[in-house]
Formats: C-alpha cells, structure tokens, sequence
C-alpha cells in the first residue's frame, strides 16, 4: 500500500467562503494559542505541556468560546496536532545540530489550511463535497479518487479553494522490463541533456515573467500600507507567481513523464542544490577591512536560473513516477563530470561560459553532451540505485 494526494478545485458559495474563512481564523487562533501556552509553560516553570493535555482542553475552550462549536471536533484536534508536530521537528532539528528554526505564530498569510484527519465530511452524486458545519460545495472532479480516503483538507491559495484527499492505494503492476539506459545533464541553457543527444529545453518560465513581475511589484511599493489598493496589487503579485508555478509544475510533470515511460534506467548527477545556490562568503581587505568583489552579483543571477529550471522539483518528481512504473533511478558524484573528456578520459578544464566541449582526442560536441556521457557511464558502472 502507498499513499497518494488527489487535489481538487472547489467552488464555494459566498456563504460557504466566509464559513471557510472564519474556519482558518479559529484554527489559526487556536495554533498560536495553543503555541503560546507551550513556550510560557516551559519558560515559566519548565514544564512540557503534550497533546493530549491540549485536547482535553477543548471543551473548556467551546464553553468559553462558543464560536468553537461550528467547528467540527477533529479539525480543532489536527490544529493541536499540528502544534505538536512542530514541536517535535524542532526538537529533532536541535539534536541533530541543524539550524533549528523554533515555530513561529501564524499571521493571516502563513496559515491557509485545515484538515478532517477522519470523518466530517462526504461526497454527494452531483460532483459536490459536504463538509461537517460547512456546508455542500461544488467540486471539479477532473479525475477519479483511487482507494481509501484517509485524510481530507481543505486549502486556500490566494482567492482559489482547492481539496487534497490523502488515499491509501494498492500498488499498481510495473510497466513491461525495459533496458534502456539514459544519463541526464540538468543545466541552465539547457533545461537537459539526454547521453542519447537529445536537449530539452529550458522554458525560463520565470525570466519571461520578470519584467511584469517588477512592474508590479513597483506598484506594490508605491501603495500606502494597509490600504485596500495595496491588498488589491498584492494579490496581483501572488497570481503571478501562482501562474509561474503552475506553468513549472506543469513542464516538469510532462518531461518526468516521458522519461519515464521511455527509460528503463534513468541515471542523474547527485545534486545538492542548496549548496549549488548558496551565496558567496564575503572577501575583506586584510589591512581596511574593506568589502572586496566577491562575485556576489553574478552569482545571485546564476542562482535565479538554477531555482528557476527547478532541477530538485523534476527529479521528485522522475522518483515517485519511477516507483509507480518499477523504473529505476541512479545517482552519481557530478564531480568533474562537466570536465572529462567523454571520448578518451582527460581532464579538460573550461568555465563556466565555455559552451563546447573539445579535445586533442578528436572529441567535439556540446559540453552538456559531453556530461551526459559521462553520467551514463558512470552510472553504468556504479549502479547505485535510489531507494523510495
């Protein structure tokens, strides 16, 4: 059994949007609250306060605030989970010795879901789905839902509703054995390049927004805060970046797709991409103490390319769609694999602006062709598949 998301748009009533919104700022209340109660227990007297504790409470919280009642039990119960899931990553975080990040209060902007972890909700004949103190609200079944439903949520991102059902579902049959073996060199003026000679692409779907981008992001920082005009062109910043994700989004599932369906064997460099774009240390004047260059500059534009291609974003998803299709996945060390020479195994050094990779071997192609050689052959030799 795996489990799988199933996201559909919702299209609430007026009525069932302001039930929809009072619901998020109950739930958010009560995250902040709850929160609250747990760092001033444990500041004040050390104490830690759990869960179980924090649930029995509701009660007492309906009887104070009888605007809880409209909502249903076991979304107030999530919220508190919720609480205690941060809680316990933090604590996770801080023994393992990373950056530990304590939960924060959510504003009106950080806290834009809620979840039925059970029961309160169901399904009518006519395409509508009828929430427990909502209401009955239309829903876009573009799809059908596999499985067993375990979790329902509801989602608001920007001015659209969305609902995502958590299933348990039964683990599909493999596609037939396929043996072929592709390397891929993920890059910025290609978006891939397969070891076979095919190149993908990069839309640059960021880039081509850019300009409106800063344009209205000009005239978000000409407006007065707090003013509805300033809300209006906020949300006109938010749709943008909305439009930019889903035309990635989009991109990466259909190309993850085709890779998929066509390769037995799909072999990817190792990538840790947040210390691919991680900003350059600063230089000091040893003598002024001074600010030197540090290519700090161009570095940030090769960053915004880099998150821009979404190299992480399109090998989750190969991963997951190589599970369901008994594929496989191997990574390999990119070291230096820009820099061989595919043909005979020499090192030929090039920067980063050099483009074409030749070689006193008789060697000559594109340099991303040239690593997709080298990450096919690496790959061939080392077979370190994933794991999922």
């Amino acid at each position: 059994m795996s489990k799988k998301a199933f996201k559909y748009r919702l299209y609430p009533t007026r009525q069932h949007e302001q039930a929809l919104v009072k619901t998020l700022a109950l739930c958010r209340e009560l995250y902040d609250a709850s929160l609250e109660e747990r760092t001033e227990a444990y500041r004040m007297s050390k104490v830690t306060i759990t869960y179980n504790q924090q649930a029995k409470e509701l009660l007492e919280i309906k009887e104070l605030r009888p605007e809880y009642n409209d909502i249903h039990s076991q979304v107030l119960q999530d919220t508190l989970r919720r609480v205690e899931k941060a809680m316990q990553n933090f604590f996770r975080r801080v023994k393992a010795g990373e950056k530990a990040g304590y939960p924060r209060f959510k504003s009106f902007n950080r806290f834009d879901s809620f979840t039925y972890p059970q029961s309160g909700f169901s399904f009518t004949q006519d395409n509508r789905v009828c929430l427990s103190k909502i209401g009955t609200i239309k829903m876009k079944l573009h799809r059908p839902i596999e499985g067993q439903i375990k979790t329902c949520t509801i989602k608001r991102e920007i001015d659209h509703w969305y609902i995502v059902f958590t299933c348990e579902v039964e683990a599909t049959e493999p596609k037939p054995t396929n043996n072929e073996v592709v390397g891929i060199d993920l890059g910025v003026t290609h978006f891939a390049a397969l070891s076979n000679g095919t190149i993908i692409d990069n839309p640059r779907h960021f880039r081509h927004s850019q300009k409106r981008l800063a344009k209205i992001q000009q005239k978000l920082s000409r407006c007065k805060k707090g003013s509805h005009r300033r809300a209006k062109v906020k949300r006109q910043v938010a749709k943008l970046h909305r439009k930019i994700k889903n035309q990635r989004k989009d991109f990466l599932h259909k190309q993850s797709r085709k890779l998929v369906n066509f390769y037995g064997t799909i072999i990817f460099e190792d990538l840790q991409t947040a210390n691919i774009t991680r900003r350059p240390k600063p230089k000091q004047d040893e003598q002024t103490g001074a600010y030197l260059p540090n290519g700090a500059s161009a570095k940030a534009g090769l960053n915004k390319s880099i998150l821009d291609a979404g190299w992480s974003q399109f090998q989750r998803y190969c991963f997951y769609k190589a599970e369901d299709a008994g594929r496989n996945i191997v990574l390999v060390s990119p070291n230096k694999t820009s820099q061989i020479c595919s043909g005979c195994g020499q090192i030929r050094k090039k920067e980063l602006a050099e483009r074409w990779h030749s070689c006193e071997c008789g060697t000559e192609l594109d340099r991303d062709h040239n690593a997709a050689l080298n990450i096919l052959r690496l790959g061939s030799s080392q077979q370190r598949i994933v794991t999922l």
